[in-house]
């Protein structure tokens, strides 16, 4: 069992004994072939919270300066792509993403591109609608509810609080891409995205 897998099982047990949490809508994510999967951001727990559930692997980001001494090879281990704090404009990371989808994989993708520091959605990263453009796959929404309450930025860590995540049905190139005419195209992709995310409500 590889670094990847014992981390997903370790996150499974706690997410699902710890806290009382529901997952909603899993099978929206594509058995196979690459896509996206766009989430809010509001939490470090999100992008476990958001991957964990997927019965395929997946990659996100992490800050490149979280990957200096011996963290660099556990993160890399948990599949984990290093970028720059400003992740518009790291080509390296970039083109590691598209090799990835081009390889068929999935990577999960936080248009926000930072945690929100009063849990309402911010606006998009242009970088977000740039990737998805190029690589031109399905991005599936997702949004996680009671993360910011568990732990948000500037919040003590929280057990009492139900978390869940909503997967909701992929939206394709033609949803979200106006083409290469429209001169904000690659924005207008990632406001779109993340309008997929915020009209994802909270299910009782």
């Amino acid at each position: 069992m590889n670094l990847f897998n014992i981390g997903v099982n370790c996150c499974r047990y706690v997410f699902g004994t710890i806290y009382d949490c529901e997952v909603i809508g899993e099978l929206n994510i594509p058995k196979d072939g690459a896509c996206l999967v766009a989430s809010n951001h509001v939490s470090f727990f999100d992008p476990p919270l958001a991957g964990i559930w997927i019965q395929r692997p997946i990659h996100f980001f992490a800050r490149k300066t979280l990957f200096y001494n011996n963290k660099g090879h556990i993160l890399e281990g948990l599949n984990t792509i290093p970028v720059d704090r400003d992740g518009d404009s790291d080509v390296g990371a970039f083109r590691k993403v598209l090799a990835l989808l081009k390889a068929g994989e999935v990577v999960g993708i936080f248009p926000e591109g930072t945690r929100s520091t009063n849990g309402v959605i911010q606006s998009a990263k242009r970088g977000v609608g740039m990737m998805a453009c190029r690589a031109a796959v399905p991005v599936v929404p997702a949004r996680v509810f009671g993360t910011f309450e568990a732990w948000g930025k500037g919040k003590p860590l929280r057990f009492d609080v139900p978390l869940r995540v909503i997967y909701d049905r992929p939206i394709y190139p033609q949803d979200f891409d106006p083409g290469e005419n429209d001169p904000n195209r690659y924005q207008v992709a990632a406001d779109r995205i993340l309008q997929a995310i915020a009209k994802i409500a909270y299910k009782s």
